[in-house]
């Protein structure tokens, strides 16, 4: 089994594709309007609209922002990212900090208010 992508469920894909994009420095992929997708050397993370899971009826997610997740990016510099994106982030959580367990992250909050993580491992 392979994981192959993870799916955020937005009212707004043009947007949240442009944030991704603005965050990952990549293009999102756009096979349909209603769907997006920002690959990854290691994975894949698709945006797309409610129209995308209406079949799952009262069972579907909901857009907005997730409260159980975060979107994790492994990145070389976080203190140069965090240069790079603040004065286009509008919900930063926690600037640039080494974590007990050595890791270097930043964490910020995407349009739809989904907590996004970038971060360093230490060197060894």
């Amino acid at each position: 089994m392979e994981l192959a992508s993870l799916r955020i469920i937005t009212a707004d894909v043009d947007r949240l594709a442009r944030f991704y994009q603005l965050v990952t420095g990549l293009n999102a992929a756009r096979p349909a309007p209603v769907f997006a997708e920002i690959t990854t050397a290691s994975g894949t993370l698709a945006i797309a609209s409610p129209a995308t899971v209406a079949m799952l009826g009262d069972r579907a997610p909901i857009p907005g922002g997730s409260t159980s997740v975060i979107v994790e990016f492994l990145v070389t510099d976080v203190d140069a990212e965090f240069a790079r994106l603040r004065a286009t982030l509008d919900d930063i959580v926690l600037e640039p900090t080494t974590m007990p367990w050595g890791n270097r992250s930043m964490l910020f909050r995407d349009p739809d208010g989904t907590l996004v993580n970038l971060f360093s491992r230490p060197s060894v």
